[in-house]
């Protein structure tokens, strides 16, 4: 599959061959689905807490007794069922992370990267640098290049100018290579990947 190469300021300087075990592979959003639920629950605190029927300030004797009054039977004042009592089977501090294997989190990473391809939303630029840290400059560049909602993945080291300057772009976020995930290709529009984040995610991928 090849791809046209464009600079930041919207020229065409080449193409790219991409490779079809990585970016044309068929849409799974049965797995895209396995793969982002597995992501957010990784990022729960899961501080989430309710007072048992032990941690509840109170007596512990008995209100009445147990015959005779009429009244249903009570051996706690903590109980749920009065005002103030316990919750019963609330939630406890956990971790919500699960397993999911490492072939499927990369079969599952090229699917992403494959989905975007199919829909003409991958864009490869020939690099993202930037002579200045302003963002006003860029941001008139990126919408020469239509981005208004965009992923930049560069190589292993970002421009330290382009990474400063797209940082209070809406809707523009800049990662490097290795942070490349499921989660954050999907949630924005357009897929931007360099000329050096396409070779180091294939020499990864395939």
């Amino acid at each position: 599959m090849k791809a046209t190469i464009k600079n930041l300021n919207n020229e065409t300087v080449g193409e790219i061959e991409l490779a079809d075990e990585v970016f044309g592979l068929p849409s799974r959003t049965d797995i895209l689905a396995r793969m982002v639920n597995w992501q957010l629950a990784k990022r729960r605190a899961g501080t989430h807490k309710t007072k048992t029927i032990s941690e509840i300030s109170g007596t512990g004797k008995k209100p009445y007794r147990q015959k005779g009054t009429g009244r249903a039977r009570q051996g706690s004042m903590r109980s749920a069922q009065f005002r103030g009592g316990a919750t019963i089977f609330g939630p406890v501090v956990r971790s919500h992370e699960h397993d999911l294997t490492k072939k499927v989190r990369k079969l599952a990473l090229k699917t992403a990267l494959s989905t975007k391809a199919a829909e003409g939303k991958l864009l490869v630029l020939d690099a993202a640098s930037a002579e200045s840290h302003k963002t006003k400059e860029l941001a008139v560049r990126l919408a020469s290049l239509g981005l208004t909602s965009a992923l930049i993945i560069d190589g292993a080291n970002l421009n330290e100018n382009f990474a400063r300057a797209s940082r209070n772009i809406p809707l523009i976020d800049v990662l490097p290579e290795q942070g490349a995930n499921v989660y954050d290709i999907l949630r924005r529009d357009t897929l931007v990947l360099t000329r050096n984040a396409v070779e180091q995610l294939e020499a990864r991928l395939k």
